[in-house]
């Protein structure tokens, strides 16, 4: 009898040291920096190089909000949505690929009002039949770097390579990226940036390519009312687009679509090189090329083109059009 209360005072004692080691025992912390890799496991931490996870999505709830996930080598990393800041980062380990499937998404961010998302390297093709390759819902700044985006195809009207409809005031930073073959449809392509409510949306795309999609860049502030869209595109080519080439669109009593596009050759388009299409669509021309079009520029509906009066814009197949006005130069 003694030894039975003797043992079982033991296993008391015993039991309690374990639960105030437990206790005193931190939960797992989220790292600063995780990894994924072709040869990686879901069922890891994603702390380390030989403890890597295999996708993005699952590297992401491993990480702490403003964190980096680093890519090890070459290997798809499945589509991911975004709700916090992060840096998904590239530099030159292969082709980090994410490959969409039917009606789906590449990268949806849909992070939280102040949150900074960065996207560095990557590869995101929607196999001919993905819907969005990067969906921008909230975000206070989303920046786009040495990117390709590709095939989105889905059937219906929101099919892009870069869709940016938002509820909050955003801002969009694209460089050194290629979006081709997107869209589905006569309002669909390559890059789509229309506002939502009354945000504040402030766009900077420099040396981007965007080809062979329906319409290469579209500025819409026709939906809703509010500040509308004011977008700089530089140093870039837009060039083979099924429709236009660089379309800015709003209506009566809508939210404007102001571009200032510079130093950029629209060449080689079915439709319009540069079209302003309504009473709030303004485009500042500087130093570029139109050229090889279906027609050069357009104005019309009380759309603006202002020309510094140094664009080069002939030899288009029907008529190269002309500046609504113009701009001394300075």
């Amino acid at each position: 009898m003694r030894k039975f209360a003797s043992t079982s005072a033991l296993s008391l004692g015993a039991l309690g040291a374990m639960l105030a080691l437990l206790q005193g025992t931190p939960a797992h912390a989220l790292n600063q920096k995780s990894y994924v890799s072709n040869s990686g496991s879901d069922g890891n931490a994603c702390v380390s190089v030989v403890n890597a996870c295999a996708t993005f999505a699952h590297a992401l709830t491993q990480t702490a909000p403003g964190g980096e996930i680093s890519v090890v080598n070459t290997g798809n990393y499945g589509p991911v949505t975004i709700n916090q800041s992060v840096n998904i980062t590239n530099d030159g380990a292969g082709e980090a690929s994410i490959l969409v499937g039917s009606g789906g998404f590449g990268i949806d961010i849909s992070a939280g009002v102040g949150d900074v998302v960065s996207l560095r390297g990557l590869v995101i093709d929607g196999q001919d039949m993905g819907a969005q390759g990067i969906s921008i819902v909230q975000a206070s700044a989303v920046h786009i770097q040495n990117c390709v985006i590709r095939n989105f195809q889905a059937p219906g009207p929101a099919t892009f390579g870069i869709f940016l409809q938002h509820l909050t005031n955003t801002q969009l930073f694209v460089s050194d990226t290629i979006i081709f073959n997107n869209g589905s449809g006569a309002t669909t392509g390559g890059i789509l940036i229309q506002p939502e409510v009354a945000p504040s949306t402030n766009v900077v795309l420099d040396r981007v390519h965007l080809e062979n999609n329906v319409i290469g860049l579209l500025v819409d502030g026709s939906q809703t009312p509010g500040n509308g869209a004011h977008v700089v595109l530089r140093d870039s080519v837009v060039s083979g687009n099924a429709s236009d080439g660089i379309r800015a669109l709003s209506a009566p009593g809508k939210a404007a679509a102001f571009l200032v596009v510079e130093h950029t050759t629209s060449v080689n388009n079915a439709g319009t090189g540069i079209l302003a299409n309504g009473p709030g669509a303004t485009m500042l021309l500087k130093e570029n090329t139109v050229i090889r079009n279906g027609t050069g520029m357009s104005a019309i509906n009380g759309g603006q083109l202002i020309s510094y009066g140094n664009n080069s814009v002939n030899n288009n197949l029907g008529p190269d059009g002309l500046p609504t006005g113009s701009y001394n130069p300075i």
